[in-house]
């Protein structure tokens, strides 16, 4: 082939070369920080995370090609969440995911002005973390786990499926201002319904066992495993403890249930998460977090495990069934 021909050719591919390629070489790489609240094999955390991952790249960012993460697994813990999030911000991300309050409180320590999602937040207003839902005002926007009023229904719930139930122990974290709240609701809740209720921290795997085990003495009680991410790390030993004694509980999790649990009402966080990708995209292309409100849940799910309420002698009401998003033979 002739120089001149080879040129003439060289120049026409470059020509066709299609412009969308030539726009992603240009195109600059961004960088989203992911602080888990979730130890790094719990299923729920890794579905959240793939959820989030997922939307994203719907809405244009492919891991790789215009956008990289960066993601730990705080664990819950208060050491490893400061440490993670000094980590993360030093990574100088654009945006970061959070998951839960005390992640979001260890962000905002080292870091005031990067932009914060956060999924699973109960009481964002009364953790300091936004000035209202409406308008943030800050770094920090987001979506909330559920409201306060909710906590009571667990109770009820509760009570209908185990109609003999005078005493309940409610499971939480004594350490979030959330668990303080939630337990208010629910004592509430109960003054009605006649029913005792004690809290029990869910900090320690030890001080679980031994207090479940001390509650499990006395008849006619149930378990009220509230949502943190305390009792989401020690899920597989609280549906484990009331399968051993035989105490009805019902959960914040839908996937507490399908791994034995008896009953759950919450939202899917699984959804939040996904949801949380569209806030993330607009941070991205410019939005600030103070002018994107806080989305409160509009949608609570009822699952109820047959086969684990047969187990604990139970028949659950047709009523109950009749109104369940997800029945689990």
């Amino acid at each position: 082939m002739r120089r001149r021909e080879f040129i003439t050719l060289l120049g026409g591919a470059a020509a066709a070369w299609p412009l969308a390629a030539r726009a992603q070489q240009s195109e600059r790489m961004r960088r989203v920080g992911v602080l888990m609240n979730r130890t790094t094999d719990d299923p729920a955390g890794q579905a959240s995370v793939a959820a989030f991952q997922k939307s994203l790249q719907q809405l244009g960012w492919s891991d790789g090609r215009n956008v990289r993460f960066d993601i730990r697994w705080g664990a819950n813990d208060d050491e490893r969440d400061r440490r993670d999030a000094a980590e993360l911000v030093g990574l100088a991300p654009d945006v970061i995911l959070a998951g839960g309050t005390l992640g979001v409180a260890a962000l905002q320590r080292v870091a005031r002005s990067l932009p914060i999602v956060f999924v699973g937040v109960t009481d964002p207003v009364g953790a300091g973390l936004v000035d209202t839902l409406a308008r943030p005002g800050g770094n920090v926007t987001g979506f909330m786990l559920f409201e306060y009023s909710s906590s009571g229904k667990w109770l009820e719930l509760l009570k209908q499926i185990a109609p003999r139930l005078t005493r309940a122990a409610v499971l939480r974290d004594s350490t979030n201002p959330a668990g303080i709240a939630q337990f208010g609701a629910i004592q509430a809740a109960a003054q009605s319904l006649g029913v005792e209720v004690s809290p029990v921290s869910v900090r320690d795997a030890g001080e679980i066992e031994r207090a479940v085990a001390a509650f499990a003495r006395s008849a006619n009680g149930g378990l009220i495993v509230t949502g943190s991410a305390s009792a989401s790390v020690h899920h597989d030993l609280i549906v484990t403890l009331a399968a051993k004694y035989k105490l009805p509980a019902i959960y914040s999790n839908r996937y507490l249930v399908t791994g034995g649990g008896l009953i759950s009402y919450g939202v899917d966080l699984v959804d939040q998460y996904r949801n949380a990708a569209s806030y993330v995209d607009r941070i991205l292309k410019g939005e600030k977090p103070a002018d994107l409100p806080v989305q409160a849940p509009t949608k609570y799910e009822l699952v109820i495990n047959v086969k684990t309420a047969k187990a604990l002698g139970i028949d659950v009401p047709t009523t109950l069934l009749a109104r369940a998003d997800e029945v689990i033979e």
